[in-house]
């Protein structure tokens, strides 16, 4: 496991992140530090922005509600977003925020929902996608925290695709290839992930999905997944077997 420091709060904000130039919580943020943790003067937490790295940092506090935060000096440089697309049918509340902030922790750089026919939450909140994706990124030491796109059609995005990104195609049909024998060459690639919703790819989707060059289809064994588990195990698959897993 990299060697993070989990032993005080780390938070997430949208400022610029410099030496001494304090930032002012927002009521929430401050409510959560002073009331939620119950922090005081001077307590330590780490910042981080998606840009200017990690820093540690200090409070301030003005007056019984307002709280400033004071970054003292940076803690790890930058890093850049993973470079894997996770693709996604939604699924509905709970589970969806749960396979969102799996997604995040284990290395997803982007997060594309897709509508699909069989889908059963044609609707996406964006929004609180992405508050989860913040929430699995300031638990997990996580620098780059992934964008979260509209929901789009599968077929309008197939036919945007980059071909230069392999789509890995998690079908649930007897026949895909062997999981770690289609991911092993793909090494180093540029990847993306597609899991279908609970009812399954309709047959005109694995049909288009299948006739596409850039498209590798995967087993995920011959179980049954829910599709928030399919989520877990194909991305473990992918960075096990083409990810950034090795050497980690």
């Amino acid at each position: 496991m990299p060697d993070y420091d989990f032993t005080g709060p780390r938070l997430f904000l949208d400022h610029r992140l410099e030496a001494n130039a304090e930032i002012e919580a927002s009521p929430a943020q401050a409510n959560y530090l002073l009331n939620v943790l119950r922090l005081d003067e001077g307590a330590g937490l780490l910042l981080f922005n998606g840009r200017d790295g990690e820093w540690r940092a200090a409070l301030r506090r003005e007056g019984r509600k307002r709280l400033w935060l004071v970054p003292q000096g940076r803690t790890r440089d930058q890093t850049p977003l993973p470079d894997l697309h996770y693709c996604f049918a939604p699924l509905k509340s709970a589970r969806l925020d749960y396979m969102v902030q799996k997604a995040v922790e284990m290395g997803a750089g982007l997060l594309q929902p897709v509508q699909m026919q069989h889908g059963q939450a044609p609707r996406f909140n964006r929004e609180r996608a992405g508050a989860n994706a913040v929430e699995a990124a300031e638990q997990c030491g996580i620098l780059a925290v992934p964008e979260c796109r509209d929901i789009v059609k599968l077929e309008p995005m197939l036919a945007g695709w980059d071909a230069s990104r392999t789509l890995i195609f998690c079908d649930e049909r007897a026949g895909a290839g062997d999981a770690l024998a289609v991911l092993a060459p793909l090494r180093g690639a540029p990847l993306a992930l597609l899991i279908g919703p609970e009812g399954g790819f309709a047959a005109s989707e694995r049909t288009l999905l299948l006739g596409l060059p850039f498209v590798r289809a995967v087993s995920l064994g011959p179980r049954i997944l829910r599709a928030d588990t399919a989520a877990v195990a194909a991305l473990a698959l992918v960075q096990a077997a083409a990810g950034d897993w090795t050497g980690a």
